[in-house]
């Protein structure tokens, strides 16, 4: 894996994003901003699950007005989402806003991005550029590739924000072409010193945006390129932050939460692992310390997989061994399985 790009701190709230600070997850919500009772809600829940950033969309007056409640009913950092109304910048910065994302594809009057950007330098409130693939600006060469416009239009962004002595700044720039979307990082990367938040934009479904998302940002992970990331779903927001996570913990970049390690199940098996293995890695999702849990079911690869982890089960026919740290802990009848491991889990 390659070194982390070095990048400059900025802070968003209490949350540091860049420099030394741990790759940060953040997410979006899926509620109407003006219902401020179900935004509070939802980020109460996203938090339960280790979020550490939240945004919200502010497509007009009714959400802008509807900040400063929703802040006195939160923790987390809010972050607004901003499209072609510059005004409502300007409202989300009077009503609390820790953060604000602009998209330079439909605000990109250079006025108008100045008033924006002198009312946040006043409040030492970050800005995200957000640069997405089917919005971006018209570029002065036909001749660039998509991947060549997101960084064109980021990098006239960037330099327009440093004019007016401004570097609060954090970068995205994303596809929903994965190829696409590590190109136009990579070469970003290598010309801005800010942060950049990654990410996979309409990735889809859980079923195929997970992987999608996985594969983008895993990669441009992989490569040291990242400070902050969203896993974007079809889905309830908690499902991004379960994935971002899953995501950073197969790197070795965070530990956030159990790691459940189980076998595919084959004809070797005896019993239905592959149910055993979806009831904990549901009962699992309520624990945010680091444990590494097995559910094997076969002999092959079972109990010495099942010795690897912290806790560990390796099924047979009717009974199966429990493990605890490599040693064996002892033998329980199938009836027992779930209930029998999930103890073992919560007093390690």
């Amino acid at each position: 894996m390659n070194p982390r790009r070095a990048s400059k701190p900025i802070k968003i709230g209490n949350v540091t994003i860049g420099g030394s600070a741990p790759i940060v997850v953040q997410s979006m919500t899926k509620t109407d901003t003006y219902d401020v009772m179900s935004t509070i809600e939802q980020i109460k829940k996203l938090e339960d699950y280790g979020c550490e950033l939240v945004r919200v969309a502010v497509p007009d007056a009714k959400a802008a007005k509807a900040i400063p409640a929703i802040k006195r009913g939160i923790s987390l950092p809010l972050i607004a989402d901003i499209h072609f109304d510059y005004r409502l910048a300007l409202m989300a910065l009077e009503g609390g806003a820790d953060g604000l994302r602009l998209n330079p594809g439909n605000i990109s009057d250079p006025e108008k991005v100045a008033t924006i950007v002198r009312a946040a330098k006043e409040r030492s409130v970050p800005i995200r550029i957000g640069v997405n693939a089917g919005s971006l600006p018209k570029s002065s060469n036909p001749r660039l590739t998509i991947a060549q416009r997101m960084v064109e239009a980021a990098l006239q962004q960037v330099r327009l924000l440093e004019s007016l002595d401004f570097d609060l700044i954090k970068v995205s720039l994303k596809a929903f072409d994965v190829p696409t979307t590590i190109e136009a990082y990579q070469d970003i990367a290598q010309k801005i010193p800010y942060p950049l938040h990654i990410g996979i934009t309409e990735a889809g479904t859980p079923r195929t945006g997970i992987i999608r998302s996985t594969v983008g940002i895993g990669t441009l992970l992989y490569l040291g390129i990242g400070d902050t990331i969203r896993v974007s779903l079809t889905a309830h927001p908690r499902e991004e932050v379960i994935a971002a996570y899953e995501i950073l913990k197969s790197l070795n970049l965070r530990q956030h939460g159990p790691i459940l390690i189980s076998c595919p199940s084959c004809g070797r098996a005896e019993v239905d692992i592959i149910k055993l293995a979806e009831e904990v890695e549901e009962k699992l999702l309520k624990i945010d310390k680091p444990i590494k849990v097995a559910v094997m079911g076969c002999v092959v690869n079972g109990p010495g997989e099942a010795k690897d982890a912290d806790i560990g089960i390796a099924c047979g026919k009717g009974r199966a061994i429990l493990f605890k740290k490599g040693k064996k802990i002892k033998v329980v009848e199938e009836k027992d399985f779930l209930t029998a491991l999930m103890a073992e889990v919560e007093r390690f």
